[in-house]
């Protein structure tokens, strides 16, 4: 796939700028001439016209959702928060279109999109904090929590929608909702307003296609707000703000679908996401003696072979104790702990995850003598997290002599065994180990005790 490039200047902000305006100036027209506020009431459109922005929406948000926890990313967590908001109140408000689920008019269910996109202006101007440290790891921690909530809201809005309870019970939805909404969009426009300033400014310093079709949304998002205070049922104003809603969500889709499909929300990352530090445990493992056997085997025999290892030994070393697979390279595996910053006893889950690998690796072993065996080696201490490469390749990884000294030690560790560095064996003290001896690592001034780690305690 061929790079897309883009040149940015002050000049498409301004230009964005006006375009973004034309809506606003639409709906101005059309309130201050009645006669061409033209009145269109068509229920199908309205149903699949509010179904595909929500659906949208709902993809955005499993999408950020996906990337914010597989990086462990604060910012990109609350914009999938945002998309959620938007995309859940919105489906309820398609069900709101008369005779699809109710034959009358539903205060619950009208009212859903405001409250959805006022939630989500909360959302947006969070993610446009700086973060950094400790903070990163607790607001990722209470993303989970306000993701959980917010579900649990939206189903209790349906509920209560369904069932006509107070204060969603009233049919005059016209005059209950204008006070309402006029509260809801005063501050989710402010919000709006200071959430695309700020990624603005993101934008000023690092320039990115992926920033600006976030601050174009959130100005959109804003003027549907505005659209919805002013707007007359099923007049031309009335229409617009749907549509603006269509056009956020198409806006960020468009940015997305542009982006290299590798890391595509990267340049919404914080700065610890992509160049921060952490205190980690990494993960080596690789077969003794692979090259010689890939010499006397077929390549489809060899293939046969690393596939049936590795179905059986990534699970327990992700699923069960929590380690991020770095990238697998021939016979060759990568797995970091603490990548995140939300593992603080992660030396215990390296070695664990050591352990179980080759207990898993065992079993394979045992029904095919003549295979190779895996050796591992583990290392903890301070490494970079980055993100190198750029369009046509780019990968979330970890460097630093952490790394390269775990590599080191698995090329020391027995077949079948699991070797260890002096910083992780600090970081186990109950851990049962036998002393490999003093061993020169490549380069490193000074040897390296290194440890074979037999158990993780003498019980």
């Amino acid at each position: 796939m061929p790079e897309r490039r883009f040149v940015y200047t002050p000049a498409m902000v301004v230009l964005t700028a006006l375009v973004l305006l034309v809506p606003l100036a639409g709906l101005f027209l059309l309130v201050q001439r009645p006669r061409l506020d033209v009145h269109w009431e068509h229920h199908p459109s309205h149903f699949w016209l509010v179904l595909i922005t929500a659906v949208l929406s709902a993809v955005l948000a499993y999408l950020t959702g996906a990337a914010a926890l597989r990086r462990g990313d604060p910012r990109v967590l609350l914009v999938s928060l945002a998309f959620l908001s938007s995309a859940g109140f919105l489906g309820l408000h398609a069900l709101a279109t008369p005779k699809i689920l109710l034959d009358t008019p539903n205060a619950g269910f009208t009212l859903a999109t405001p409250i959805g996109v006022a939630v989500a202006s909360i959302f947006a101007v969070l993610s446009s904090l700086n973060m950094s440290g400790e903070r990163v790891t607790a607001w990722v921690r209470r993303g989970r929590i306000l993701r959980a909530a917010l579900l649990t809201l939206m189903a209790l809005w349906a509920v209560a929608s369904i069932l006509r309870l107070p204060p969603l019970h009233d049919t005059a939805v016209p005059e209950v909702a204008d006070g309402i909404l006029t509260a809801l969009a005063v501050p989710a426009v402010l919000l709006y307003a200071v959430a695309a300033a700020r990624y603005l400014h993101l934008w000023w310093r690092k320039p990115s296609l992926m920033l600006l079709s976030m601050i174009a949304a959130f100005i959109l998002l804003a003027e549907a707000m505005v659209a919805m205070v002013f707007a007359t049922n099923w007049a031309l104003s009335w229409w617009e703000w749907h549509v603006l809603m269509l056009a956020a969500f198409v806006l960020v889709v468009a940015g997305v679908r542009i982006q290299w499909y590798e890391e595509r929300f990267a340049d919404l990352y914080l700065d610890d996401t992509v160049s921060g530090r952490r205190e980690l445990s990494v993960l080596f493992a690789d077969l003794q003696g692979f090259t010689t056997f890939s010499e006397n085997h077929d390549p489809a025999e060899v293939t046969t072979m690393l596939n049936t290892y590795f179905q059986v030994v990534v699970p327990p070393v992700v699923r069960r104790h929590g380690g991020d697979v770095d990238r697998i390279i021939g016979d060759a595996l990568m797995v970091t702990f603490n990548k995140r910053g939300n593992q603080p006893d992660h030396a215990a889950r390296a070695a664990a995850a050591g352990l179980a690998l080759q207990e898993a690796a065992a079993a394979v072993q045992a029904a095919h003598p003549n295979w190779p065996r895996f050796r591992v080696g583990i290392n903890s201490g301070i490494a970079s997290v980055s993100l190198l490469g750029t369009e046509g390749g780019r990968t979330h990884t970890v460097i630093g002599d952490t790394v390269n000294v775990a590599s080191r030690i698995e090329g020391k560790a027995p077949g079948g065994g699991v070797a260890i560095g002096p910083a992780t064996k600090a970081m186990l003290p109950d851990a049962v180990t036998q002393s490999l001896g003093l061993v020169d690592l490549k380069g490193k001034a000074e040897p390296v005790e290194v440890h074979q780690l037999l158990a993780l305690s003498g019980e």
